[in-house]
């Protein structure tokens, strides 16, 4: 008994895999905001619980850090500096440390086979997690600012500001840990990454750049979470500089998506792979 294939029954010239395919491309493609949001709610409950300790760890962290260098500075611009520093250093040890961490070991457990099956765009991935991960660091970066301030004498008026430092400042580091645990080979060198870009923003954040050599300010400048400091340490000063302060925030925005496009990248060629 000889079977008929279904195309020549229904009287199509197409095989049935060209059949599917051309269903499968009539699908709607998924929108990134959707996308995004629902990646920024699976991450944000699947990370609620094991980062909360970490979340303590880096905001005693950044508060001892405070409370060690009130030995050091007294007041004025060094302790406007140490206690923007102690701030933003928060957002750095998640954003740097914990998401390189993250990425790196999503990589090599091969966690990034499932994102790839699922109808989401890539920077909807990239841009949900570190979202996720940045929304864990207000509460410690604002715990260590008025706890700061309060220390050095330093006024509380614009502690505002750090509701546009923190997520601006956040997506700059958070798109460069990303992408530090995308492109690393093996995770142990993702954590690596993590910790020497932290110990970077602690060392370069936190003390007083006046005394730095040259070739130390230079790197200062260069990285991202140092215009997220300067932001908020011109907020110190009876009369800002709202201009300085704004154009701190747009470099630190820049930067940003700048980075969150390399770790998309990144994240492209660590999916096919």
């Amino acid at each position: 008994m000889s079977v008929v294939p279904a195309e020549v029954l229904t009287g199509s010239t197409r095989t049935v895999p060209d059949a599917v395919r051309g269903a499968a491309e009539l699908a709607p493609a998924a929108r990134l905001w959707p996308s995004l949001a629902a990646v920024y709610r699976a991450q944000l409950s699947r990370a609620r619980v094991s980062r909360i300790p970490l979340l303590f760890v880096a905001t005693f962290q950044s508060v001892g850090i405070a409370v060690m260098m009130r030995g050091v500075v007294d007041s004025g611009s060094k302790a406007q500096c140490v206690v923007a520093g102690s701030s933003v250093l928060v957002v750095a040890y998640v954003a740097l440390n914990l998401l390189s961490q993250y990425f790196g070991q999503l990589r090599a457990s091969g966690g990034l086979d499932h994102y790839a099956t699922l109808p989401v765009p890539p920077a909807a991935v990239v841009l949900g997690a570190a979202a996720a991960y940045a929304s864990f660091t207000v509460p410690g970066t604002l715990v260590t600012a008025v706890f700061g301030s309060v220390l050095f004498g330093l006024p509380l008026t614009n502690l505002w500001v750090l509701l546009a430092v923190v997520p601006l400042a956040g997506a700059a580091l958070a798109g460069v840990g990303a992408a530090c645990g995308l492109l690393a080979p093996r995770p142990e060198l993702a954590t690596l990454l993590g910790q020497l870009g932290m110990s970077a923003a602690l060392l370069l954040g936190v003390l007083p750049p006046d005394r730095m050599p040259g070739v130390i300010r230079l790197a200062r400048d260069l990285l991202p979470s140092t215009y997220g400091v300067e932001a908020y340490a011109r907020t110190f000063a009876a009369h800002p500089d709202w201009a300085a302060v704004l154009g701190d925030l747009g470099v630190c925005a820049g930067v940003g998506v700048l980075s969150l496009a390399v770790a998309t990248r990144a994240y492209r060629r660590a999916a096919v792979r």
